[in-house]
């Protein structure tokens, strides 16, 4: 999996990659085929954003957290991109799983 880091007025330092490929080694255990993660931290006065976008098979899945500390809102935005696959990959089981029933004519 290709991952890309973007820091905007900050340093991505080798902590924050830590956390970040574990949490897309968790992602990846759900999603179907992830071919790549960009992951955008930035840096307001007291704000800290993270920002991860998972472009997967079929679907990107996007989330944006903020909070005091980078830590936080990284593995705060990469928990929602897993509950997102998660939410996909059941939706497409549902769909493949029970199909609509066809009516029949007579």
């Amino acid at each position: 999996m290709i991952m890309e880091y973007t820091g905007r007025h900050t340093v991505v330092t080798p902590k924050l990659r830590t956390i970040a490929e574990a949490g897309m080694g968790r992602v990846a255990l759900v999603a179907n085929r992830c071919s790549s993660a960009h992951f955008i931290l930035t840096e307001d006065k007291y704000r800290k954003i993270a920002e991860v976008r998972v472009q997967c098979r079929n679907d990107s899945l996007v989330a944006t957290c903020e909070s005091a500390e980078m830590e936080t809102a990284l593995r705060d935005a990469l928990q929602k991109v897993e509950l997102q696959a998660i939410r996909h990959k059941e939706r497409y089981a549902t769909v493949r799983d029970r199909p609509r029933a066809v009516p029949a004519y007579n």
